[in-house]
């Protein structure tokens, strides 16, 4: 870091940013745009025990899933250094592992689903209907197991390859019909969150397939060979858990903090559990917006550093920074002004929407609050410095959020939302300190 000077970023860095932001940006906010379309169509049902089953059971699948999310992250940065080498046969054998590894995990999370959704529900503590709406939400999310980690495969693998147009048509695609399938089975057929749980499997299967073919069409101007014989080798798996196990115990931490999140809301009340629900969607449009920038970083910064240029990683950081302020601001700009808005748009029921509406400030300040720690993990998972992301998470956890939570635990749902920021204010303070000590020693490339 010494010897590079800080300059403005050139117009071929923006456009480099762009080009790849600007298809993960649309790509991402249709996910949580599905998760509004889940929340309008559940919360327009009369009875709120609805809205809070599939708030409940989604964050168990969130949980669950994401936990996992080191089979898109790790391999994001791992293919885009291959990349940046022009290493083709490495960038076929880290699609084929993961794919492997992903159908893997998912059939075994389909053997173990019994147990862990009773014991998810059971932490829960949500209340006898909610719990029993999301018990059946749950039988069925579990069986888009083995199509939502092979998902996660590729899309790390496209993100890696710096393709994320691929990944735009696929959310498109995928979540446009999920959406359709959605109203379907809850208008059409009669189903509650049920319905909305088979919407979601068959999206995800249908994603599966259609990521595949076009896997097929992009490997054909891919170089190199696939080496079947390092494919069904134990101990490279073995070595990739182990490389991937600090990105597993990140991913676990800040899911389990979702998760208590809400589980504590629902000890509130089935009125509390549901107004965060619906808050809890804005989180969502925030943290896939500002994920476009960190994804172009990841790739961007992945390249530089399989080509071992510094200045190129720098730069790359830099713009990504800009970007990601200035669209935080638009985020908070947009909540302040139509935030009651889109909260009634949300549900029509009058006590969800007029809690919802008195804890939107929360919402207006998190993506300010929120931005520095998306960017810095898009730093890390490029770089591969996966080890620092879990040492960050592990300080920012049981240093900040759980001790102001048990320390505000009398403010209620305020004070739930104030850890909740703290969590965010830690990680970003921890995750800067790393930064700037990596920067400082050099140590980007070691």
């Amino acid at each position: 870091m010494s010897q590079y000077r800080l300059r403005w970023p050139s117009r071929e860095n923006h456009q480099r940013i762009w080009q790849l932001a600007w298809p993960m940006i649309l790509s991402n906010i249709t996910v949580p745009l599905l998760g509004l379309v889940d929340t309008a169509v559940i919360g327009h049902l009369p009875e709120s025990h609805y809205l809070g089953a599939v708030a409940v059971g989604g964050m168990i699948f969130t949980t669950l899933y994401w936990a996992f999310g080191f089979l898109r992250m790790g391999t994001t940065g791992l293919t885009a250094q291959a990349q940046g080498r022009e290493d083709g046969a490495q960038i076929r054998l880290l699609l084929a592992r993961a794919l492997v590894l992903g159908a893997a995990l998912g059939l075994l999370l389909l053997l173990v689903h019994r147990p862990l959704v009773a014991i998810a529900l059971s932490l829960m503590d949500a209340g006898d209907l909610v719990t029993a709406e999301a018990e059946r939400y749950a039988w069925i999310r579990i069986f888009g197991a083995p199509a939502v980690l092979c998902n996660y495969a590729l899309l790390g693998w496209f993100l890696g390859n710096q393709n994320t147009r691929i990944p735009l048509l696929l959310l498109l695609v995928t979540n446009v019909a999920n959406m359709l399938l959605d109203l379907l089975a809850v208008y059409g057929l009669g189903m509650h969150a049920d319905g909305v749980a088979l919407a979601t499997v068959c999206s995800e299967y249908l994603s599966l397939g259609l990521g595949l073919y076009l896997t097929k069409r992009v490997l054909r101007n891919t170089s190199g060979t696939l080496d079947r014989r390092s494919l069904w080798h134990l101990p490279d798996y073995i070595e990739l858990l182990m490389v991937n196990r600090y990105l597993f115990v990140r991913t676990l931490l800040l899911l389990l903090c979702f998760a208590f999140f809400t589980s504590q809301g629902a000890r509130m009340g089935t009125l509390t559990l549901s107004a965060n629900a619906v808050l809890l969607n804005f989180l969502l449009l925030i943290s896939h917006g500002l994920d476009g920038f960190a994804h172009a970083t990841e790739a961007l910064a992945g390249r530089a550093i399989g080509q071992r240029r510094l200045d190129h990683f720098y730069d790359t950081v830099f713009t990504a920074l800009i970007w990601s302020l200035f669209t935080a601001l638009a985020f908070s700009l947009l909540f302040w002004l139509a935030g009651a808005q889109i909260i009634g748009i949300l549900t029509d029921i009058e006590p969800v929407r007029a809690l919802a509406i008195d804890f939107l400030p929360w919402i207006i300040l998190l993506p300010l609050v929120g931005v520095w720690s998306y960017l810095l993990d898009g730093i890390f998972i490029g770089t591969t410095q996966v080890r620092a992301m879990q040492n960050t998470m592990i300080v920012s956890v049981f240093c900040a959020y759980l001790p102001l939570w048990w320390l505000l635990q009398d403010l209620g749902n305020q004070g739930l939302w104030l850890a909740f920021m703290g969590l965010f204010v830690a990680r970003a303070l921890t995750g800067g300190y790393v930064y700037r000590t990596l920067c400082k020693k050099e140590l980007w490339l070691s």
